[in-house]
């Protein structure tokens, strides 16, 4: 792919590359956000007119400008003038923030009317938020993952497309797959697993490498180990029949406390010959001379 770029004196808005390739929000929400960004500050419109003047109904606004709220780029704050009068403010950021309680703020002053096509963009507008975000997107970590566990997930996904070229990432398009890649190895998963997983059969051309890895281990994710535990096997032969009995001791036959059923082998009638007739076969074995196979003898 060849970008094409213009070079512009005017009329063009600065949005950081994580605002616009910021795939868990939908192409609906970044434009929707690109195109707040490009008003300038005090701008008025409500999501009808935004829906109104738009190929989108209300209905795909009203989901994108939930979502740009979810993800903390746009917050509606409700205001308390000094006559009574509520009014709101809308705030939106090229930075996700952190959600604010919807709460009522009283503010000194009178409300200030204007329209909107009497506002001017000041391109050398001093920013009102810090240089760097206090907030950073959502990176998706599980419950329970440290830091050291995320560190050796890039770690590890790095060690796994190195031999594939087309699957180049930056490192903070691997730290946003690291909960996942992490998931897999505490479930067992090994490098070669995930290689495994990961590079046959990639698509071409490439278009996204980080959206073809997060689609892969999002649904070849290998099942949770169980965590059910089946009691060993307890095995004891009753000390005068050596029938098998659950316990360690005597059978209830044995002991007078039931009768004795009928089986195959007839129990201690059949048990002694039988340990003497494979005696008596083993003698006439060792008799006979060594055997290749090493028999040991019954004494």
């Amino acid at each position: 792919m060849r970008v094409h770029r213009s070079a512009h004196v005017r009329d063009f808005t600065v949005l950081p590359n994580a605002v616009l390739q910021y795939r868990r929000l939908s192409y609906t929400a970044r434009g929707l956000l690109a195109d707040l960004l490009s008003r300038p500050d005090g701008w008025r419109e409500d999501g009808r007119h935004m829906a109104d003047t738009s190929p989108q109904g209300r209905g795909a606004i009203r989901r994108a400008l939930k979502e740009l709220a979810d993800a903390g780029y746009y917050r509606v704050e409700k205001i308390r003038l000094p006559d009574g009068t509520i009014i709101t403010e809308t705030h939106v950021y090229d930075v996700p923030r952190a959600a604010a309680p919807s709460t009522t703020r009283p503010v000194p002053g009178e409300a200030s009317t204007g329209r909107a096509d009497t506002l001017s963009k000041d391109r050398h507008q001093e920013p009102t938020l810090p240089a760097e975000p206090p907030v950073e997107p959502p990176d998706g970590r599980a419950d329970g993952q440290s830091d050291e566990q995320l560190r050796e997930a890039v770690a590890t996904l790095f060690r796994v497309i190195r031999p594939e070229p087309r699957l180049r990432l930056g490192e903070a398009e691997a730290r946003a797959l690291a909960p996942l890649v992490a998931r897999w190895l505490e479930r067992g998963s090994t490098a070669a697993d995930l290689a495994q997983a990961l590079l046959p059969g990639l698509p071409a051309p490439m278009h996204s490498a980080v959206a073809v890895l997060r689609h892969r281990l999002e649904h070849k994710l290998p099942p949770a180990p169980s965590t059910v535990r089946t009691g060993a096997l307890r095995y004891a032969e009753c000390a005068a029949c050596h029938d098998p009995v659950p316990e360690p001791g005597i059978c209830g036959p044995c002991a007078g406390l039931a009768p004795r059923p009928v089986a195959v082998g007839g129990g201690e009638a059949a048990t002694r010959p039988g340990a003497a007739r494979a005696r008596a076969a083993l003698r006439a074995a060792r008799a006979a001379g060594p055997h290749p196979g090493g028999l040991a003898t019954c004494r």
